[in-house]
């Protein structure tokens, strides 16, 4: 797993460097390696916590309870909270960009629109925060539920639906990782797909002025394992709203193959620089 400097975890969490020496200091987290130097090094997982413990400090928890709560909801590898995170975490040279909205949104047509194109009875999970913003792509939803062996998406639904023709609506819970992420998952035995990111919580409020320039940290990828990852965690989340689509979503899941093909990494790598530089263009 890579070492990341504390510069490099300061500007994945959004929490000043100075701030992340002070809670070592005073409260005992997080809890660094050491090069030989001396120089603190992190982990994946201690970005993991430490967004945990500042989307619940947005919640009005106090430093010493978020960090007590964040270790309560960890869990391990296999149960993550956040389907950006187990996917981020999975070493698969995947590098995360901060992109626009407007960009995740061009990426999210592009994948959903492949995926009505020659997606083959895909397993497909969205992710919106809000509902309104499901709601304006829910037609595109209903198609490509119409042809999935299974569909779902999250949001601050009010509870659970199960509309004729229409993905499984999941509502998400407000301690979940979720309530900040964006996803759009596609696994299908000859197509694979996802694009993941997460936005800092508390900085701008979703669907106030200024919607289209709010940023996210993002990883996107068509790696069939990378990819499977993605709709194992997100099958997992589903199943807490819903246990019956969680055992369906199992049996789909168990014998199931990866997609036929697996693009080389070069394509990905391509596609990443692609994107960074028509995101500053």
């Amino acid at each position: 797993m890579p070492e990341l400097a504390i510069k490099d975890v300061a500007e994945r969490t959004g929490i000043a460097a100075g701030t992340i020496r002070m809670w070592e200091q005073r409260y005992g987290f997080p809890v660094p390696g050491r090069t030989a130097a001396g120089y603190r090094r992190y982990t994946e997982s201690d970005v993991e916590l430490l967004r945990k413990v500042l989307a619940l400090r947005h919640r009005g928890l106090s430093v010493p309870a978020a960090i007590e709560r964040a270790h309560d909801a960890g869990g391990g590898a296999s149960d993550h909270p956040s389907i950006y995170a187990a996917v981020a975490s999975a070493d698969r040279g995947i590098r995360p960009q901060v992109l626009k909205k407007s960009t995740l949104v061009a990426l999210s047509r592009a994948i959903e629109h492949e995926t009505l194109a020659h997606a083959a009875a895909p397993i497909v999970f969205g992710a919106f925060q809000r509902e309104r913003f499901y709601r304006q792509v829910e037609p595109r939803y209903r198609r490509m539920a119409m042809h999935a062996d299974a569909s779902a998406v999250f949001a601050d639904f009010p509870a659970v639906g199960r509309p004729d023709g229409g993905p499984v609506e999941l509502p998400i819970d407000p301690q979940d990782a979720l309530g900040n992420e964006w996803a759009v998952v596609v696994d299908a035995p000859g197509y694979a797909a996802c694009l993941l990111a997460w936005e800092q919580p508390g900085v701008t409020e979703p669907g106030a002025e200024g919607d289209g320039e709010r940023h996210f940290e993002a990883i996107w990828t068509i790696d069939a394992a990378a990819t499977r990852r993605a709709t194992e965690v997100s099958a997992r989340l589903a199943a807490r709203a819903d246990p019956e689509l969680g055992e369906r979503l199992q049996e789909l899941l168990a014998d199931r193959p990866l997609a036929l093909e697996s693009p080389a990494p070069a394509l990905t790598a391509l596609t990443t620089r692609m994107v960074a530089y028509l995101e500053r263009a």
